[in-house]
């Protein structure tokens, strides 16, 4: 498991370890489940963490948050030479599953429709069109993969995940805009997960992989949506909302909550369903029968896990906390 330190990491150690199974964490940062400290570039440190290794969760990566704060080298070094690292290393060690965390950040501007156009409708068949040095080396680290699976034999599920993480939202008028816990309620109808889906949809590809040879998947909470609401969730979102869940206005006022006044994407899951056997437990509807009976919306790793931060020095919301 690499990036064990991390939030995903930390969570697919934690599910794995109550399962009874043997896992091994790399990570730069030590940490309660890591248990090997040091860089997923060290050819040498990766074959001593593979050997006897049956599968292989790459969660490690310099993020979103990091374009600000690294040179474009770093992100080339950890999340491509990394990947091709782990890569070559796991198929000469024989290893049967090879999981790569991937995003849908990798959409990049394919995400964003043009004036006057409805919603788009993101499904494995968009081509990515990354905007900056995060989405171009994921997608790359994803081409390698499937290099690798065609030149080795390597087993590969590239898994794009929307966003789990617990920290705000890094646009600043929206964090002004909206409560924190409204906008990731919000987000459940089209762009969100929890991570506790997330993991399970790792252990699910960890087991279909040697079926499937090699496969990308969007990982994100089904959307209530269908491709007859993109036009009405960029005219009025707030309106398409109230014709599937007509009780969650009154649950909206009750919290001084907002819709978002447009929604300009929708991740679509059903590829990751049919394919993987993936069952995802927490969408709108889960979130919305919580807040109405006050409870906690979070599954119990995402609370268990909480927040992290992406630096180790004060750069403001990705702060280590």
């Amino acid at each position: 498991m690499t990036g064990s330190a991390g939030h995903l990491g930390e969570s697919l150690v934690r599910v794995l370890r109550a399962a009874g199974r043997e896992v091994t964490g790399l990570d730069l940062l030590a940490s309660e489940f890591t248990s090997v400290t040091g860089s997923v570039t060290d050819r040498g440190l990766v074959r001593e963490c593979l050997a006897g290794a049956g599968a292989v969760l790459h969660a490690a990566t310099l993020h979103k948050p990091h374009v600000g704060s690294h040179r474009r080298q770093a992100f080339v070094d950890t999340n491509l030479t990394g990947t091709l690292t782990l890569l070559e290393e796991a198929a000469a060690a024989g290893v049967r599953s090879f999981v790569f965390t991937s995003t849908t950040s990798a959409f990049g501007r394919a995400l964003t429709p043009g004036p006057g156009e409805p919603a788009a409708w993101i499904t494995e068949d968009v081509a990515p069109v990354p905007r900056n040095i995060y989405g171009v080396t994921k997608t790359a680290a994803e081409d390698l993969c499937a290099l690798v699976h065609a030149d080795l034999g390597l087993p590969v599920v590239v898994l794009r995940t929307s966003r789990f993480f617990p920290e705000p939202d890094d646009r600043d008028e929206v964090r002004a805009a909206y409560q924190d816990q409204n906008i990731k309620a919000n987000e459940f109808l089209y762009r969100r997960v929890d991570i506790q889906d997330v993991a399970d949809a790792h252990l699910q590809a960890l087991e279909r992989a040697p079926g499937i040879g090699f496969g990308r998947y969007i990982i994100s909470a089904t959307t209530p949506f269908g491709p007859g609401d993109l036009p009405g969730l960029r005219r009025d979102a707030a309106v398409v909302v109230r014709s599937l869940f007509p009780d969650a206005e009154a649950e909206y006022a009750r919290r001084g909550w907002r819709m978002f006044g447009q929604i300009d994407r929708v991740y679509v899951n059903a590829r990751a369903r049919s394919e993987l056997g993936w069952r995802p437990r927490y969408d709108f509807r889960h979130v919305l029968d919580q807040l109405k009976d006050g409870q906690d919306p979070r599954s119990p790793l995402a609370r268990q896990i909480g927040a992290k931060g992406y630096h180790a020095e004060s750069t403001g919301i990705y702060t280590v906390r």
